[in-house]
């Protein structure tokens, strides 16, 4: 066999990609290099920056580029890091401040058939960009905006079209509000990895357009490397919360947040979704649009709410929350709730008698949304908790159905409020969900401030919710905004959001899309009375191919399990007759980055660290794990592309997103410190695609 060089199987990368795609749709819409070393030309002067000011560039016009937009410390743009490449880089914040505008211009060189760059800042297509620009006509070939992130991202494009040709590279900034960071262009080779390390491709240009009748969504999905597989994603834009989860008409129904014009939050849409099996999805149109969608500055919307079939017509209905932006609506009431039915499940019509809830109650000065509607056994009447606060504390505010129960849900009487925080969890509750799981039942919600989820397990009598126990419903940094509801089997079913808003980390942005669900999880009450969950069991039917099972393995120092990013990896340890203090499992990685999953025997805890990971966010965080009476800690884990997925036998949960920089961080591993960890078998199975 012929061994290819490193960069040769970048390349194999590539042209990978276009072999899930239809013959003659290829050339438009992936990268189509053939030999980077044929067609390999020198780059811009000064491409790195190094040499501490703008030699070889040129300032064409503004006030945004100086020697002064050269970063020789990066602590001037904060604490980093920035994922720059030696010691300086441009950002154009600093010679003008942000308020500055301006173009550079590299200067000229033959276009190779391959082109990368690092970029940074702002988020702006139209106003923050890097371009190259064909110089016999002006004509700007490429461009690639940031993330609203300092840290930058590496970009490739595909320039084979244009290999010989004399072009140039520009840095636009001709936004008041924003700026842009580039470094280290590179050209030829040497532009798709650094040493035997291959990057990821990404960059908008890499990305098929949604509109190419000739794809599967699952090709599309397939395209991009930092795109889960399994889990729900839009094609392009924006999603947040899940909505509106329900069976009805035995599929199950996601609706989403949704912005559709760029991958940020912004007036709110609500995408809409089908599965027949609550794993496999497939897109369905837009349920709900924002009042005012012509006026992008206008971030009046759909918000959060939930979904429930009309007993009498069958057809489904939402309750969400009417969110109006007062600053262009002064006199608008900003948070109500509305109501809107489709007798197709499908074509969404707005009741004529919203806003339902025209006003919050009192005790609700912090805000009022997210309504989620459940029918409550104790009186056998449909119930409503609207997520609130006040000056103090968040609280969950209980509304009644004032009409026939077998009706469309739209007349509501306050009840009071259901549950009042201390203050220790913010004075904004959202996305409160309520149901009773056995003689229990269960309050969650997201707290404002912090953005964590939290859940509460105890009683309740009808008017008023008494805590017994209190916990965190996922202990990583990627959940938020979670979703409860019941299918026609009695689960109890349950999808969150694995993003968060406390991070600047939206790597995907480069490729137009930002936002990811969970894989659909089943919730239960744990033994120490909090709550769990796992996995549903349909996860299975996202097998690729067989399962390959590893039997009982004693293992000491390195274990090397496979090599794969997309996959669920089962495992079960004989804590009794294992004697390492500590065993790690490394997922998505290679010799220079990986996410680490650290289980120490001592005090049961189990830490997620992600200081190596990638372009992703860098932390650890940590769970004390139920020592199992069995002696026997199972584990879980959904590896899709960008996100983590830990179930740990007890219930508890952990979940990230992470974003690796290259092709080679696929290893899983398992390392076992100073002694042995007994592993009862170990069971890695291939996953595919949730779309249809």
């Amino acid at each position: 066999m012929t061994k290819t060089t490193p960069y040769k199987n970048a390349l194999v990368g590539l042209l990978s990609l276009a072999s899930v795609l239809p013959d003659g749709t290829t050339a438009s819409v992936l990268p189509r290099v053939a030999d980077c070393q044929k067609n390999s030309y020198p780059g811009p002067k000064n491409p790195s920056f190094e040499t501490g000011d703008l030699s070889g560039w040129t300032v064409v016009n503004g006030t945004a580029f100086g020697n002064a937009s050269v970063i020789t410390a990066a602590s001037q743009l904060g604490s980093g890091p920035f994922n720059h490449v030696g010691k300086q880089f441009l950002s154009t914040s600093l010679q003008g401040g942000e308020a500055a505008t301006g173009t550079l211009r590299s200067s000229t060189f033959k276009a190779s058939s391959v082109m990368s760059f690092l970029v940074g800042g702002g988020y702006d297509p139209q106003n923050l960009y890097v371009g190259l620009v064909l110089e016999k006509d002006g004509t700007l070939l490429f461009s690639q905006t940031a993330t609203n992130d300092e840290a930058l991202i590496r970009i490739v494009w595909d320039t084979s079209a244009y290999a010989g040709q004399n072009v140039y590279m520009v840095v636009v900034d001709t936004s008041t509000t924003g700026h842009i960071n580039l470094d280290d262009v590179r050209t030829g080779c040497h532009a798709l990895g650094d040493g035997p390390h291959t990057f990821n491709v990404l960059g908008q240009s890499n990305q098929p357009t949604k509109n190419l009748t000739a794809l599967s969504a699952a090709s599309r999905y397939a395209v991009d490397p930092t795109r889960p597989q399994y889990h729900y994603t839009p094609y392009q834009g924006w999603i947040n919360d899940p909505a509106g989860l329900i069976q009805w008409g035995g599929k199950y129904h996601l609706f989403n947040q949704f912005n559709p014009d760029a991958p940020l939050w912004g007036p709110m849409y609500w995408s809409h979704a089908e599965s027949p099996d609550a794993v496999h999805w497939r897109d369905l149109p837009v349920a709900l649009t924002p009042p005012y969608p012509n006026n992008t500055q206008d971030t009046s919307g759909r918000y959060t709410g939930s979904a429930v079939k009309n007993k009498d017509t069958g057809a489904l209905q939402l309750v969400f929350t009417d969110a109006t932006n007062v600053e262009f609506h002064p006199n608008a009431v900003p948070e109500v709730v509305s109501s809107a039915v489709a007798l197709d499940g499908i074509h969404f019509d707005l009741s004529n008698k919203n806003p339902i809830v025209a006003k919050a109650p009192p005790n609700a000065s912090s805000g009022f949304r997210d309504p989620k509607v459940f029918w409550d056994p104790t009186d056998n009447n449909w119930k409503m908790v609207v997520g609130s606060g006040n000056s103090q504390s968040g609280n969950v505010q209980l509304f009644k159905s004032t009409g026939p129960a077998t009706s469309e849900l739209l007349s509501w009487e306050y009840v009071g409020v259901l549950h009042q925080g201390d203050g220790s969890r913010g004075i904004m509750w959202e996305c409160p969900n309520f149901f009773p799981i056995g003689d229990k039942w269960v309050l969650f919600y997201g707290q404002d401030k912090g953005f964590k989820g939290w859940y509460e397990v105890g009683t309740y009598n009808g008017t008023t919710f008494t805590s017994e126990k209190l916990g965190l419903f996922d202990s990583g940094p990627d959940s938020y905004a979670t979703q409860w509801f019941a299918d026609d089997a009695g689960r109890n079913l349950a999808i969150t959001w694995i993003n968060n808003w406390n991070t600047t980390k939206w790597v995907s942005r480069v490729n137009g899309w930002a936002g990811t669900q969970s894989i659909m999880r089943e919730l239960f009450i744990r033994e120490d009375g909090g709550l769990g969950q796992k996995p549903v069991a349909e996860v299975s039917l996202l097998a690729s191919g067989p399962a390959k099972s590893l039997g009982q393995t004693d293992v000491y120092g390195t274990y090397e399990v496979g090599f794969t990013d997309t996959a669920r990896l089962q495992a079960t340890i004989d804590l009794a007759a294992s004697d390492a203090p500590a065993f790690t499992i490394e997922l998505f990685a290679s010799k220079v980055e990986s996410t680490s999953l650290i289980y120490n025997f001592a005090d049961h805890s189990l830490t997620l660290d992600t200081t190596q990971a990638g372009y992703g966010q860098a932390g650890t965080w940590n769970a004390t794990i139920a020592k199992p009476a069995n002696n026997r800690l199972s584990l879980d884990i959904l590896i899709d592309r960008s996100s983590i997925e830990v179930f740990v036998g007890d219930g508890t949960a952990m979940t990230v997103r992470v974003f690796p920089r290259y092709q080679e961080s696929k290893n899983i591993r398992i390392l076992s410190h100073e002694g042995k960890t007994v592993f009862d078998n170990i069971v890695l199975t291939p996953m595919g695609s949730a779309w249809e």
